[in-house]
C-alpha cells in the first residue's frame, strides 16, 4: 500500500478518535448537578455541580438532577396538640435538591430518574408526618404567639428528614391557624381586649397628665398676664399724659393752620365763584347761539322737506288720477264697444230672421208681420191679466137700485168699468191689421143678472 494513503488514514482515524474523546467530557450547568454513575472508583455514584467531567464510553454513563425550587402546599388539618386540641394548620414549603456533598449523593441515589411531581409526593410525606410531630410537642399558645419558635421546630425536624432524600427546606409559611373548639379565636379576643383596655389606662393616664399640665400652664398664665397687664397700665398712664401734652400743641397748631386755611379757602371760594359765573355765561351765550341755529335748521330744514313731500305726493295723486281717468276712460270704452257689438250683432240677426219671415211669407210684410204679433198674443193678454191680477181687494160692497137706463145692474157695470181700465185689446189688434175673434169682443157674454144685493 502506498504509505501517503496509510499516513491519511492515521490522521483521519486519529481526528475521529480526538472528537469522540472530546464529545465525551461533559459540563454541568449552574442550575442542575452532574451524577456520573458506572465505574467511579468504590462509589454508588459521583456528583458534580459545577466544572465538568470526563465520562468515560462504556464504563460509565451521566444524568442530571435539576436544582430549580419545588414548592409544596400542605395543608394540615386536625392534627392534635400537646393539649389534645385539634386545630388546622395550613402550609406552604419550597424545597429543593442540595448541593451538599452528602446530600447530593443521597440525592443521586434516592431521586435520580425520579420526575418533579414524583419528588413532590415524597416530600409532602414527610412533611405532613414532621408537622404533626411539632405540632404534638407545641401548646396551641405557642403555636398562634411565638411563631417564630414554631417555625424553627418545623425546620429543625423537616430539614433532618429531608437531607436523608437529598433535600433541603428553602423556605416553609403558615398562612393562618385555626381550630375546631374556638380557642385560637378566643385567645385573639382575650389578647384584644387586654390590648384595649391597656391603651385606655394609657389615655387616662395621658388625659390626667395633660389636664396636670394645663392646669399649671393657665396659672403660669394668669399670673404673668397680671405682671404684664400692670406693666401695660403704668405704661399706658406715661403714654397718655404724653400724648395729652402733645395733643394740646397739635391742637394750637391745628388752630393757627385752620385760621390760616379758612383765609385761603375763602379766598379761593370768591375767585372760583367768579370763573364760574364767567364761565356759565359764556356756555349760556354759546348754548342760546346753539339754540338758535338748532330752531332754524329744525323749522326751515323741516317746511323744505314738507314742501318737497306735498309736491311729490301731490305729483303722485295727480299721476294717478289721470292713470285712473285714462282706466275708466278705456273701460267705458270697451263696454260701450262691447254693447255696440253685442247690439249690432241683435240688430244683425233679428233682421236675418225678419227678412226670412218675410221670405216664408211670399214677400208679404203685412202678413210676416201679422204672423209676429200672433206669436206675441199669448204675452200681449197675460200681460192685461197682469193689471188687475195684483189689485188688492179686501171688501167691495155695492148698493144697487136697478135704476140704470139701459137696465144693466150696479154690480155689472163695476165689472164692465173694471175690465174697460185694461187697454183695449180689440183696438191693439185693429193697429196691427188684425180682427180679434167675436167672443173676444164681448158680444156674445151673457146677459148680467138683474139684481144682486149681497155684498161682495
Amino acid at each position: 500500500m502506498n504509505p501517503f494513503y496509510l499516513i491519511v488514514l492515521a490522521i483521519v482515524v486519529g481526528f475521529i478518535l480526538i472528537m469522540s474523546l472530546v464529545a465525551r467530557y461533559k459540563r454541568c450547568p449552574s442550575d442542575k448537578i452532574l451524577v456520573v454513575y458506572g465505574n467511579t472508583g468504590g462509589s454508588s455514584a459521583k456528583c458534580i455541580h459545577g466544572g465538568g467531567a470526563f465520562i468515560w464510553p462504556v464504563i460509565q454513563d451521566y444524568a442530571y438532577l435539576s436544582l430549580i425550587p419545588i414548592s409544596i402546599e400542605a395543608n394540615l388539618t386536625n392534627a392534635l396538640s400537646r393539649q389534645n386540641i385539634r386545630v388546622d394548620v395550613p402550609c406552604r414549603f419550597t424545597v429543593g435538591i442540595s448541593t451538599e456533598s452528602d446530600s447530593m449523593n443521597n440525592a443521586a441515589e434516592r431521586l435520580l430518574g425520579l420526575t418533579s411531581d414524583q419528588i413532590q409526593e415524597l416530600a409532602r410525606d414527610i412533611l405532613f408526618g414532621q408537622l404533626r410531630l411539632v405540632i404534638a410537642t407545641m401548646s396551641i399558645e405557642e403555636i398562634n404567639s411565638d411563631r417564630d419558635k414554631f417555625l424553627e421546630n418545623i425546620s429543625k425536624n423537616v430539614e433532618a428528614e429531608l437531607k436523608k432524600i437529598g433535600l433541603k427546606l428553602i423556605n416553609v409559611n403558615v398562612t393562618d391557624i385555626k381550630d375546631e373548639s374556638g380557642y385560637i379565636m378566643a385567645l385573639g379576643k382575650e389578647a384584644a381586649a387586654k390590648a384595649i383596655n391597656e391603651a385606655k389606662v394609657s389615655v387616662a393616664e395621658q388625659d390626667k397628665i395633660g389636664e396636670i399640665g394645663q392646669a399649671e400652664a393657665v396659672r403660669d398664665t394668669r399670673i404673668r398676664t397680671s405682671q404684664a397687664n400692670a406693666t401695660a397700665v403704668q405704661g399706658e398712664n406715661t403714654a397718655k399724659i404724653d400724648i395729652a401734652n402733645s395733643d394740646a400743641a397739635r391742637r394750637e397748631k391745628e388752630a393757627e393752620a385752620l385760621k390760616i386755611a379758612v383765609t385761603a379757602e375763602k379766598v379761593q371760594q370768591a375767585n372760583a365763584l367768579q370763573e364760574a359765573y364767567l364761565a356759565e355765561q359764556k356756555a349760556e351765550e354759546a348754548r342760546a347761539s346753539r339754540e338758535r341755529a338748532t330752531q332754524q335748521a329744525n323749522i326751515i330744514v323741516q317746511e323744505e322737506i314738507e314742501k318737497q313731500r306735498r309736491i311729490i305726493e301731490a305729483q303722485a295723486e295727480a299721476e294717478k288720477t289721470r292713470e285712473n281717468a285714462k282706466g275708466e276712460a278705456d273701460a267705458i270704452f270697451a263696454k260701450m264697444d262691447a254693447e255696440a257689438r253685442g247690439l249690432y250683432e241683435i240688430l244683425t240677426k233679428q233682421a236675418e230672421g225678419y227678412d226670412r219671415m218675410v221670405k216664408a211669407a211670399g214677400g208679404d210684410a203685412q202678413s210676416a208681420y201679422q204672423l209676429l204679433l200672433i206669436e206675441k198674443l199669448p204675452e200681449l193678454v197675460k200681460t192685461q191679466v197682469e193689471a188687475i191680477k195684483n189689485i188688492k181687494i179686501d171688501k167691495i160692497t155695492v148698493w144697487d137700485g136697478n135704476n140704470s137706463k139701459d137696465g144693466t145692474t150696479s154690480t155689472a157695470n163695476f165689472l164692465s168699468g173694471l175690465m174697460k181700465s185694461v187697454p183695449p185689446l180689440n183696438d191693439l189688434f185693429n193697429q196691427a191689421g188684425m180682427n180679434l175673434p167675436e167672443y173676444l169682443k164681448g158680444k156674445d157674454l151673457p146677459a148680467a143678472p138683474e139684481a144682486a144685493d149681497d155684498a161682495i
